[in-house]
């Protein structure tokens, strides 16, 4: 099995406030599909209220982020499933309920693992 990124930036979303309940609603639907299906492995939204920092690898602590990742947004799921094919049919359904496009992403496997 292979574990896949599926996210999307906050700006992507171009939905009326009114309509946020009911995208919420669905996007919960889909996560507890995955979960009953049992690919899900983490999914969830960046809290844009919350400033990022850089740690150091002295441990310093620097307010903002890498600058290309500036715009760093949005919210993200993690399903680790048998194929790509079946990691797209996981992103359409993410894509139809946070009524935007997702990106999907493949993690690389520590081979020495």
């Amino acid at each position: 099995m292979t574990a896949y990124l599926i996210s999307f930036p906050s700006d992507a979303m171009d939905v009326p406030a009114a309509d946020m309940p009911a995208v919420g609603d669905a996007a919960r639907a889909v996560v507890r599909e995955a979960k009953e299906a049992g690919v899900l492995v983490f999914a969830g939204g960046l809290d844009e209220g919350v400033e990022p920092v850089v740690v150091g690898t002295d441990g310093t602590v620097t307010p903002g982020t890498y600058p290309q990742t500036r715009d760093f947004s949005g919210g993200f799921t993690v399903v680790d499933v048998p194929s790509r094919e079946e990691a797209l049919q996981w992103a359409a359904k993410i894509a139809v309920a946070c009524r935007c496009g997702q990106e999907l992403r493949a993690f690389a496997l520590d081979p020495m693992e």
